[in-house]
């Protein structure tokens, strides 16, 4: 439980720059929020005020449509931003296509770009809420969020629990707000991966590192897997797929093996024969889907929390 009423901070710019209560609190309103969702009528008119932009700068399905579906529940006008069509492709800086988009009166921002640090830049010259839907390799907040809070729907307290985080560290935005989130939490973080995959300053992040999987997975209560993100891989840093999914893919065969029951768990999209076997993914371990129906009622927690602190 949270011993605040309001957020410590008027942006969403990463799990770094807010702290537990803030986390507890988000948490708190999220519960509410998904009674909500679970009605027959699923809107509420809290946010009916409120102008919301979706700017998305690179590709997204989950998060989008789970930002936009917490929007429209929550009552707000919402207008969807492609960068694929707009005048970026001509030349305007980020700074000017935002500004463009705020003089029509745009009370919040939710933001998605491939550079790390853009929220904090554009929170800095800008008075809308911003909150960072994935920066880069940086942060993806509302994922570590939801992640967290589904955990602790099954866990109970996080506090003393053990979370490993599989696969693909180094090009992860997941795992970073992961790392920070469950640490806020009072969890023990352990990554697991390729020694290729595993970023050099993992060590300054106060996580354990264990390259087998077997070990990891006997030792966790919870087992985080990440996608193998190809698309942000410039050289090869495995030999193939194949290999990845013989050392480090899960598949029903090794859970079913292991001293204990452990969550599984995986943020998607899942490279299905590669992170996670489909007899895995749909096992009773797994609550990949509980993950994506609390996506909406923490982003409508977050979207709720914050624009209370509107300028």
């Amino acid at each position: 439980m949270s011993n605040q009423q309001e957020l410590s901070t008027k942006h969403l710019l990463g799990i770094k720059y807010i702290n537990a209560d803030d986390i507890n609190l988000i948490f708190d309103t999220a519960v509410n929020f998904k009674e909500v969702i679970n009605r027959p009528i699923k809107k509420v008119p809290s946010l009916r005020d409120v102008t919301i932009a979706n700017l998305f700068f690179e590709n997204s399905t989950r998060t989008k449509i789970s930002f936009e579906l917490a929007e429209k529940r929550l009552s707000a006008d919402v207008v969807n931003f492609s960068s694929s069509g707009s005048s970026l492709k001509k030349g305007e800086t980020l700074l000017d296509t935002v500004n463009n988009i705020l003089s029509m009166k745009v009370d919040m921002v939710v933001m998605r770009h491939p550079a790390p640090g853009a929220h904090v830049f554009l929170a800095n010259h800008i008075e809308a809420n911003i909150i960072n839907a994935g920066d880069g390799t940086h942060e993806h907040p509302t994922q570590a969020l939801l992640d967290a809070f589904s955990m602790q729907e099954k866990l109970g307290s996080l506090k003393g629990k053990k979370i490993v985080i599989v696969g693909d560290i180094m090009h992860s935005r997941v795992a970073l707000s992961n790392i920070y989130c469950l640490q806020k939490l009072g969890a023990k973080v352990k990554v697991c991966g390729p020694p290729t995959l595993l970023p050099k300053y993992i060590d300054t992040l106060g996580v354990e590192v264990e390259y087998d999987l077997r070990k990891a997975l006997n030792w966790c209560d919870v087992a985080n897997v990440l996608r193998i993100q190809l698309e942000r891989q410039e050289i090869k840093y495995i030999p193939s797929l194949r290999e990845y999914a013989q050392f480090y893919g899960i598949n029903k065969e090794l859970l079913d093996s292991l001293d204990k029951e452990i969550v599984l768990m995986h943020p998607g999209p899942i490279n299905r024969g590669v992170e996670l076997s489909s007899d895995a993914a749909d096992s009773h371990h797994s609550i990949i889907l509980q993950q994506v129906e609390n996506g909406v009622a923490i982003r409508m927690a977050v979207l709720y929390l914050l624009s209370g602190k509107r300028a």
